[in-house]
């Protein structure tokens, strides 16, 4: 694949290398009600989440290194749930075009070394064939097991979501907000807060979904500080660039 470069930014003073782990001013979810859901963890356990979109894929963020399994069918990560969770070992396949300076293309495909068995807590996420970027304003969810304040240094045990509305993105690298530290490109989009309430995810929710209208629109990439009213979360864009990215490396 040829990678084309955007701006690079030196941005490691400024921006947290991952964005994803707490969902603030969220509420815990109705347990399994986004059955799609997938916590990954390396050799230290849960890390990241993820999105599973087939049978044996599921799509989460490049930066989420090192992941070794993926559990589907969780709740709360304490319990065990032995009735609802599948755990499978995962091989990693990052986009071959991630940069981490100037964060484009952080996206990654896990596959499963088995398919799942669709039940009624595990089902996956199907793909649009094309997916329409949301403008300004437009009211989106995100979810995760991050921690959900910054005083606390681990994530929540339960699956938490929270709204966010999407920032558009000649405002987002405006001064007041990212100020082009990084450059948010078109394969980027900011939600967070309405102005009036602090909404957000952090590290710890990376990898996880940006639905727009039940459609899955952006995977939970990066972002500085968390729940900061003009610092809003970055999503990596599911443009149709990333779809035929996703297409191929499923199809082969």
């Amino acid at each position: 694949m040829f990678c084309t470069r955007g701006f690079i930014v030196f941005v490691s003073l400024f921006v947290q290398t991952s964005h994803g782990s707490e969902i603030i001013g969220g509420q815990e979810v109705k347990p399994h009600s986004l059955p799609f859901m997938a916590l990954l963890e390396n050799n230290n356990g849960p890390v990241c989440g993820g999105i599973l979109i087939g049978p044996k894929w599921v799509l989460t963020a490049a930066h989420c290194v090192g992941i070794k399994k993926a559990l589907l069918g969780v709740h709360a990560i304490k319990e065990k749930e032995k009735d609802s969770r599948q755990v499978r070992k995962v091989k990693s396949f990052p986009h071959p075009c991630y940069d981490a300076t100037d964060k484009v293309n952080d996206l990654m495909l896990l596959k499963l070394d088995k398919p799942v068995k669709v039940t009624d807590t595990v089902k996956y996420q199907p793909l649009g064939k094309t997916i329409k970027e949301p403008a300004g304003g437009t009211n989106c969810l995100t979810a995760g097991w991050g921690k959900t304040n910054n005083r606390v240094n681990q994530m929540s045990n339960v699956l938490m979501s929270v709204n966010v509305t999407v920032v558009d993105r000649v405002k987002c690298n405006s001064p007041e907000y990212y100020n082009l530290k990084p450059v948010i490109t078109g394969s980027m989009i900011c939600a967070g807060s309405n102005g009036k309430n602090r909404a957000d995810a952090c590290q710890g929710d990376s990898g996880g979904p940006l639905l727009c209208d039940g459609t899955l629109v952006g995977v939970t990439s990066f972002g500085r500080g968390c729940g900061i009213m003009k610092k809003p979360g970055v999503y990596s864009f599911l443009s149709e660039k990333q779809l035929v990215w996703i297409r191929k490396t499923i199809g082969k």
